[in-house]
């Protein structure tokens, strides 16, 4: 009983659902000790934001080389690899201030380590996942993202709060060898003799790296090349770039500005909304999942095809989600704000079951590269919208010294709510769902 008794594959989506949101109770955790520790020394605001983002760039430096590392040597043992570096350097690095360069060094190696984590899940689950459990796996896999994001804001500043800000970079990193233990003992790749039909079905045995010594030339010679230029002309990739740009375009600016909006627009305290702040991550954790059965109960039911399948779910998402990201401004109770943003990053969740599957759908061998390709895109997409709401807030304060007016926010949230049309436009126009990477 236990373990052995769950199916692998599915063992495997239950360890990078576990993955994910281990991952971003880091990221949430690091930003919530640091601030903490950087307040109590005086630490400058243009300090902070200078730490803070360091991550970022680590991040979308190693994406794509995070895809050709799963490609070359496998998924499992990058994201095994993955774990290990960012969890040591949680553990061994002090949190102290003052010590800047160390502070950017680490979290430049956390957010490296990090960036190869998705780009290595993709290949995994294309090696794992058959065509008609991929939406709900993929779905599951990421919707851990917003469960961290929930848990970490939810408990851990009572921790920092009751053992100091250094107790989370403590729990993070045991938390993370935990998960590495379970991944060393439970993981692995899918064995040869089970999977005969692997071509035809786009997973399983012909997606792993070949062994060196392997005699079936045609079979190398597809492994060992990749198709960089196809990659980087295909329309369909691009369409899956431009909608996982204005992802997290949308959740960056959320994540780092919606507070802001509470304190200034609003004049509302974020302490005394107790749990209601959570519930837009709550809300994205259940509309991933919810996207994600109804694509795949849809697609076997053979109701509409895979591409039909994702261009609907994409366009729905996107669609609701650029109303309710307008509509922010609009609203001047903390109450409404929360609805309106639940709205918002519930129905971009739900569209992951469109544009965040399909690298799987066009590229199964090649999913972790697609995957990195894409991911890079997101990363920069937050550096440039966080930064740039910044500057279009400063310029707003010349007509309205406090940003309480809805004109100074209207730009901030019209923006994001006019790339998800923008993008869903594009989607539609140019996906698929069927395999156009051999």
């Amino acid at each position: 009983m236990g373990m052995a008794t769950i199916p692998t594959r599915y063992l495997i989506v239950i360890l990078t659902f576990i993955c994910t949101a281990v991952c971003y109770i880091e990221r949430v955790g690091f930003s919530i000790a640091y601030t903490v520790a950087a307040d109590a020394e005086g630490v400058s605001q243009s300090s902070k934001g200078t730490i803070l983002s360091t991550f970022y760039y680590g991040y979308a430096c190693s994406q794509v080389p995070g895809g050709w590392a799963a490609q070359k040597i496998g998924g499992r043992r990058v994201l095994l690899l993955s774990f290990v570096l960012w969890s040591l350097t949680c553990a061994l690095v002090p949190l102290d201030p003052n010590r800047v360069i160390t502070l950017i060094v680490a979290r430049l190696l956390v957010g490296v380590a990090q960036g190869f984590i998705f780009p290595s899940i993709h290949t995994v689950l294309a090696q794992w996942v058959p065509p008609h459990e991929r939406s709900r796996s993929v779905s599951l896999t990421t919707s851990g993202m917003y469960l961290g994001a929930a848990m970490g804001m939810l408990l851990l500043p009572s921790l920092v709060k009751f053992r100091g800000p250094q107790s989370v970079f403590l729990a993070e990193a045991a938390l993370g060898g935990m998960w590495s233990l379970l991944w060393f003992k439970f993981a692995s790749d899918p064995p040869r003799s089970q999977h005969p039909k692997a071509a035809a079905s786009g997973f399983g045995e012909s997606l792993l790296p070949v062994k060196e010594g392997h005699n079936e030339k045609t079979k190398n010679d597809r492994t060992s090349h990749i198709p960089w230029r196809r990659i980087f002309l295909s329309l369909p990739v691009w369409a899956i770039v431009a909608n996982n740009f204005t992802f997290h375009y949308a959740l960056y600016v959320l994540m780092n500005w919606l507070p802001t909006y509470f304190e200034l627009g609003l004049k509302s305290s974020l302490q005394e909304m107790g749990s209601s702040k959570m519930m837009p991550y709550l809300n994205m954790f259940l509309f991933s999942n919810i996207g994600g059965v109804i694509a795949d109960h849809v697609i076997t039911k053979k109701i509409m095809s895979v591409t039909k399948t994702r261009k609907v779910l994409n366009t729905v998402g996107f669609a609701v989600s650029s109303f309710a990201l307008i509509a922010i401004p609009h609203f001047r109770t903390p109450d409404g704000v929360v609805l309106c943003s639940s709205l918002a990053l519930g129905f971009l969740a739900l569209g992951r079951a469109g544009f965040a599957v399909n690298h799987m759908d066009i590229a199964p061998r090649y999913a972790g590269i697609v995957m990195g390709v894409s991911n890079t895109a997101g990363t920069l997409a937050g550096i440039i919208g966080v930064g740039l709401t910044g500057q279009l807030l400063e310029a707003a304060k010349t007509t309205d010294s406090d940003l309480s007016s809805p004109d100074s926010w209207r730009a901030v949230f019209f923006i994001p709510g006019l790339l998800c049309i923008l993008s869903s436009l594009v989607f539609l126009l140019f996906s698929t769902g069927e395999r156009i990477f051999d």
